[in-house]
């Protein structure tokens, strides 16, 4: 075609009313088009439907993760619904947790479970059940556990594994779902129940919310219950309730629960009604507030060993004078406490300073590479010495080595019988690598004093700071940030003024291997607990202390009147096991360290570091399993409770696919199409 008859072809096209009409429409749908398109696309900026990859050890609440586009990333699909049973020994909650998969696709399905547990928890226990089938996890070395678990998945048949990838991070992964088949897996583990100023509180996560994410929208889109859809995930719930004492409320603070009282006592707890997973549950209670302390005893049998915890509550404070005593604050002043680390301290130990009452004594000692007192010996704490001591703190910097040992030698006086309650306070980052050292200097040093040790910046030392603190019969207490130390110093030193019952011994368990291991006094506020393992059953225990006036207390206990409790003897595994893996951080043979943790979670049925909990089903499930890959299933969720669904997802599911952009550019082709045809036409 010549450029006159291209010229006079296009004149001819817009003078055609038909084809200026057709043209107009073309553009007025791309228009409409365009803006919607852009619509959604900034929308994209809020909470959407859209697949979020993370790894196993991003997972905050448990959700079941399937394999994403990139190796090592997951996509989280939520469960189908859930069972939930709680048994509630003291301080102890062991579950038992039903979670339901069905496969309702026509592939064959593998899918990774997660859930992170809170610390000193403790899972022993794993059951797949297949329709009619059951099958029972069993505890295994953790490489053994996942040849087993790979072979079984290899061959077809019904697998599951559960391991432990980091101390407080366990994922379950369920191999060869068949297609149509409902798998129901079961775990069971337990951990230790919360406290805060008298009230003890219990949570179970129940619902994941879609999260927010900015850029266009993702193409495969997490499938979220949509206004006026029927919710899914339905939760039963039940909580036996053994608090181990008398109790002066109970709540569930977002659900509706009923109460039924048993004869031992324990409390029956169960939602009324039906639930669905929106919202966490949360059940908290507080205990009756009695004048003088008391104890609560629960027990387990394993074999011929017998497992006892026992618990003891603080009185009720009692509006008094704060108790005379001494007490010596250590500040580390070495290199690594620069910076925010050594504002936080010398904050903290001005607090400390300005406590003091003139019936108090008090010293301070700074240390890098060597050690230096304020004063030769302790003394009152009138102002004059309390403005030196003031003086002295502001004048510390930071810098040097890290001598430990300096600080503590003159610190610990070794002797066993001071006039007062003898108190010492250590700050620190704890970055030292003799920690055995220091731990034997401690017990050879302590006398009756008790050392209590404050970890100070974004990364102290933990392991050493804790034990130290246990060896001292003290608590460690851990300031991250500058704004938490009033608060937190404040807390500790109400405590320390406030001594419930000191000198605690325990008698009637020889035998008996017992936790912590010197028992730490008893303070208001905080209750106390001790947990024994060991052979028999003694028919009394004996608990005896002095108490803050100085006058003697004892109270005995007979164990055959409490009954049995499910959780106790993994508790005492569970802390036996952290005392073996923290041993490592101050030089314990590796080797040794892995037999002992490996030998308590074999007998005690634990996941830990060195173990796993495996199950496979002996019948061949899926016949062409060397030939056919597994797929990955999404399941519906529901939308939290009090969300909006059009205000979170801006527009519906809609905007989750580029689906009008592609209408888009396939309208413009076609008009191209259409108007390249015609002109071929024309010029023929």
């Amino acid at each position: 075609m010549t450029a006159a008859k291209t010229k006079k072809a296009v004149q001819n096209f817009f003078m055609d009313p038909g084809y200026l009409m057709l043209t107009f429409y073309i553009l007025g749908v791309a228009i409409l088009l365009i803006f919607g398109w852009l619509g959604n696309t900034n929308a994209a900026g809020t909470v959407q439907q859209e697949e979020r990859s993370v790894t196993p050890d991003q997972v905050q609440q448990g959700e079941l993760l399937l394999p994403g586009a990139e190796p090592g990333k997951y996509r989280p699909a939520p469960m189908l619904s859930m069972d939930v049973d709680i048994q509630v020994s003291g301080i102890v909650a062991r579950a038992t947790v039903k979670q339901h998969f069905t496969n309702d696709s026509e592939q064959w399905v593998e899918a990774l479970y997660v859930f992170p547990l809170p610390d000193e928890s403790a899972v022993d226990h794993l059951e797949m059940r297949i329709n009619d089938r059951v099958i029972i996890g069993k505890i295994q070395k953790k490489e053994r556990a996942r040849q087993t678990y790979e072979a079984a998945k290899k061959e077809g048949k019904k697998a599951s594994l559960l391991s432990q990838s980091r101390p407080n991070i366990f994922t379950t992964a369920v191999a060869n779902i068949g297609p149509g088949e409902t798998v129901i897996i079961q775990i069971e583990y337990q951990q230790v129940v919360q406290r805060q100023d008298r009230v003890y509180s219990l949570r179970f996560p129940l619902v994941v919310g879609p999260r927010y994410s900015p850029g266009p929208p993702a193409l495969e889109a997490l499938s979220v219950v949509g206004p006026g859809d029927e919710q899914v995930n339905p939760v039963t719930l039940h909580v036996n309730l053994a608090a181990g004492m008398e109790l002066s409320r109970i709540d569930s603070l977002y659900h509706g629960i009923s109460q039924q009282k048993n004869k031992d006592n324990s409390l029956d707890i169960r939602f009324t009604g039906e639930v669905k997973a929106d919202r966490d549950f949360v059940l908290e209670w507080e205990p009756k507030k009695s004048q003088v302390p008391t104890v609560a005893l629960f027990s387990e049998q394993q074999g011929d060993e017998h497992a006892l915890l026992l618990m003891v509550m603080p009185p009720e404070q009692q509006k008094q004078d704060p108790l005379a005593r001494e007490i010596v604050f250590i500040l580390d002043t070495s290199g690594s406490m620069g910076g925010e680390s050594i504002r936080q301290a010398k904050k903290a130990l001005l607090m400390a300073v300005e406590r003091m009452r003139p019936q108090d004594r008090f010293n301070l000692i700074a240390f890098n590479s060597n050690a230096t007192a304020l004063f030769r010996q302790s003394k009152s704490g009138t102002q004059g010495n309390v403005e030196q001591a003031v003086k002295f703190i502001d004048h510390l910097e930071a810098s040097g080595g890290t001598e430990i040992s300096k600080a503590l030698e003159l610190a610990l006086d070794g002797k066993q019988r001071h006039e007062r309650i003898r108190q010492v306070v250590f700050l620190t980052d704890g970055s030292v690598s003799n920690e055995q050292a220091l731990f034997t200097l401690i017990k050879r040093k302590l006398g009756d004093s008790r050392l209590f040790t404050i970890g100070i910046g974004s990364a102290p030392n933990s392991y050493f700071m804790t034990r130290a603190a246990t060896l001292g019969r003290g608590n460690y207490t851990f300031i991250g940030k500058l704004e938490e130390v009033r608060e937190k110093m404040s807390t500790l030193f109400a405590q320390l003024e406030q001594p419930a019952l000191i000198n605690l011994r325990l008698t009637g368990a020889s035998g008996f291997e017992v936790l912590p291991a010197p028992i730490p006094d008893l303070y208001q506020g905080e209750p106390l607990t001790v947990i024994m393992k060991g052979q028999g059953n003694p028919e009394k225990l004996f608990l005896s202390g002095q108490q803050a006036d100085g006058t003697f207390w004892q109270t005995a206990v007979d164990t055959a009147t409490f009954t049995d409790r499910p959780g106790i003897a993994v508790l005492w595994a569970r802390k036996k096991i952290k005392i073996l893996m923290d041993s490592l951080a101050s030089g314990a043979d590796p080797q040794q360290v892995e037999q002992g943790v490996t030998e308590l979670a074999l007998v005690n049925h634990l996941v830990s570091r060195y173990t796993s909990l495996v199950a496979v089903e002996e019948k061949i499930s899926r016949q062409d399993s060397e030939n056919t890959s597994l797929a990955q299933q999404k399941v519906q969720t529901n939308l939290p409770a009090g969300w909006i669904h059009d205000k979170v997802f801006a527009g519906g599911a809609a905007t989750a696919t580029p689906a009008s952009l592609l209408v888009l550019v396939g309208v413009i082709l076609l008009s191209l199409s259409a108007l390249l045809l015609w002109m071929q036409r024309r010029g023929s």
